[in-house]
C-alpha cells in the first residue's frame, strides 16, 4: 500500500505541470510578455516578477518618474499593461511562481523595492566587495553577469 501511494505521488509530481520539483530552488518563469520584456529590458534585465510580491511591483510602477534615479515613465496604457503583468505573476500571486525562499523573508505587508535588498538574496550573494566591482558585474542587479541563463529564469548556476 505504501509503495502504491509513493508511486502515485511520483507520477502526479512528474505529470502535473503546476508542480515544479524545484519549487524551493532557484528557477522562476521568465518574463513572457513581449511588451514587458521590451520596455523593462531596454535598460536592465527584465526581472522575473516572481522575485517580488505584487505590492512591490505596484509601488515600483507608481514611481517610474524616479526609477532608481532614472525617469522610466511610460504612457498610461503601457504602464497599466506592465503593472498588470507584473502583479499577476508576482511572487505572492496565485500561481505566480515566486521563489519560496524569497517570499518567506518578505515581512507581512512589507514592500521591498529592490530584489537585491531581500535577506534571501543577501545571504546567497554574500561575496567580498571586489566581486561586485568586477567590470562584468558592476551592480548587484546585473544577474546575467553570473547567472548565464537568468533570461530564461534559471538562477541555479
Amino acid at each position: 500500500m505504501t509503495h502504491r501511494i509513493l508511486w502515485l505521488l511520483a507520477i502526479l509530481i512528474l505529470a502535473y505541470p503546476g508542480i515544479d520539483a524545484r519549487a524551493g530552488g532557484k528557477t522562476l518563469p521568465p518574463v513572457a510578455d513581449p511588451l514587458v520584456a521590451n520596455l523593462c529590458g531596454e535598460c536592465h534585465m527584465a526581472f522575473p516578477p516572481g522575485f517580488l510580491p505584487a505590492r512591490s511591483w505596484t509601488a515600483i510602477m507608481a514611481t517610474l518618474d524616479d526609477h532608481f534615479g532614472e525617469d522610466a515613465t511610460l504612457p498610461g496604457d503601457q504602464a497599466r499593461a506592465v503593472e498588470a503583468y507584473l502583479t499577476d505573476h508576482a511572487g505572492d500571486a496565485p500561481g505566480g511562481g515566486g521563489l519560496r525562499e524569497f517570499m518567506r523573508w518578505v515581512a507581512p505587508g512589507g514592500v521591498p523595492r529592490r530584489i537585491t535588498d531581500n535577506p534571501a538574496f543577501l545571504r546567497e550573494h554574500d561575496f567580498p566587495e571586489r566581486v561586485w566591482q568586477r567590470p562584468e558585474v558592476v551592480t548587484r542587479s546585473n544577474c546575467p553577469a553570473c547567472h548565464r541563463r537568468a533570461d530564461r529564469g534559471l538562477f541555479d548556476d
